[in-house]
């Protein structure tokens, strides 16, 4: 390690009592869309300049840093020993606090490693996942509870691309996707049949089954493959888990897995390599289902049953800029956030009105790198990180307002898709080699 150098129902239904809502406990933050209430969050910074502390990271990860209370837990490899880790440190110090093996590999493809899943808390546990099927539950003080391998259980994984998709947690139950080809694709992968894509529910307490349902879907070839993330959404009064891959978005019971809707198809002609990787984000009773490689955004009015028609959609983009094959939406402060990256080198950011589809703003972030990690938001600020390293941060709202850019590291060779974490006067900001505490 390098030296010291009004919380809302919606959030409250995802929460343990031990959470708050200064923690970021999820990947997509406390509602589970990219934003967080918490204030005072850095606005002007650099890697000189108002850096709590940083920790040197072993190893490369897409994986995203969450906090509980005073504890910071990050997902990695170890590139030299190729070793998958799970670490946690100290919020206010940047002091390691333990660190443990949970599995061995490095990568399936030269694109991306096995710790690309980011951790989740309830303020008791802490669960890590990886792309190699290993999961692994600790207490706060690092006390492993158990760990297991998804697919010595459930069949080995069937993607084309190394998988990953990140737990979350809903009362004492794991929840977590498989949306996958059903033949297999490489050698390993023969032997094990065919297979479905389903959601699987463990027990947070012993990882015992609670539930594995089936979700089926009309894709074909890569197209059924997904690396988005369920998301929890609370629309007139009930709790659904929302999940797209397989060309459609669904909404299903978290309690049993049951489907309760669905919609699709953003891709009729059934194109084989639109692989999946936004994950769904919701808000306004609007949820967006971001179809791949430049094609449309879809928003769909929540509060549907059964097989949905083109009548529950409420838009379907129609400006270029608004578009995502890889970064998640925002919603924050009652719009959404569209990261892109066009032609010509443009990577642009645009504003939406959540009703009506209308962009309010669009505008080319002026950045060399190209944006995979997920744009987040908190105190009035959205905060985005590029393949590079450049951290942008602008202005929420209707009109746009650049605040602030830095080079935080790698550069031109980077490989940043680390989303930013905000908490209270603080961000996280995950780079290939460094973990930098932001705050003064």
């Amino acid at each position: 390690m390098k030296p010291i150098t009004f919380i809302n129902f919606t959030t409250l239904l995802f929460s343990s009592a031990l959470l708050s809502a200064a923690d970021w406990s999820n990947w997509r933050g406390p509602a589970m869309n990219g934003s967080s209430t918490v204030g005072n969050t850095p606005a002007a910074f650099s890697t000189d300049k108002d850096i709590r502390w940083s920790a040197d990271m072993p190893g490369a990860a897409a994986s995203t840093p969450i906090i509980s209370g005073n504890h910071v837990f990050i997902s990695s490899t170890d590139q030299t020993k190729e070793n998958l880790l799970a670490l946690a440190y100290d919020l206010k110090t940047g002091k390691q606090l333990w660190s443990h093996v949970v599995g061995q590999g490095l990568k399936q493809d030269d694109r991306s490693n096995y710790a690309g899943a980011s951790p989740v808390t309830d303020g008791k546990h802490v669960v890590f996942f990886y792309g190699t099927g290993d999961i692994a539950v600790f207490t706060m003080a690092g006390k492993q509870v158990w760990k297991k391998n998804i697919q010595d259980e459930h069949g080995k994984f069937y993607f084309l691309w190394t998988f990953s998709t990140s737990p979350l947690l809903h009362g004492e139950k794991i929840i977590m996707q498989v949306l996958q080809r059903d033949t297999p694709v490489h050698n390993s992968q023969k032997g094990g049949g065919k297979h479905a894509s389903f959601l699987l529910a463990l027990s947070i307490k012993d990882g015992s089954k609670i539930y594995q349902a089936e979700r089926p879907d009309e894709a074909i070839a890569e197209a059924k493959e997904a690396f988005s993330t369920p998301v929890l959404h609370e629309h007139n009064g009930k709790t659904q888990l929302l999940v797209t891959g397989g060309d459609c978005i669904t909404g299903h019971d978290p309690e049993t897995g049951k489907e309760i809707w669905r919609w699709g198809t953003w891709n009729p002609d059934k194109i084989g390599h639109w692989r999946l990787v936004p994950s769904p984000v919701a808000g306004s009773g609007i949820a967006l289902a971001c179809a791949p490689k430049g094609a449309p955004i879809y928003a769909v009015k929540l509060g549907g049953n059964g097989k949905l028609d083109d009548s529950h959609i409420a838009w379907k983009s129609t400006n270029a800029n608004v578009s995502s094959d890889v970064p998640t939406p925002l919603f924050y402060r009652g719009h959404f956030y569209v990261a892109h990256n066009g032609r010509k080198r443009s990577h642009t950011l645009s504003c939406i009105e959540p009703k009506s589809g209308k962009v309010l703003w669009s505008e080319d972030l002026k950045v060399e790198g190209k944006i995979e990690a997920s744009p987040t938001a908190a105190d009035g600020k959205i905060y985005i990180i590029t393949h590079h390293g450049e951290v942008v941060v602008v202005a929420s709202g209707t009109k746009f307002q650049a605040l602030h850019k830095v080079a935080m590291g790698p550069g031109r060779n980077g490989r940043v898709r680390s989303s930013i974490t905000l908490a209270d006067g603080t961000a996280l900001i995950r780079t290939d080699k460094t973990l930098f505490c932001v705050g003064k």
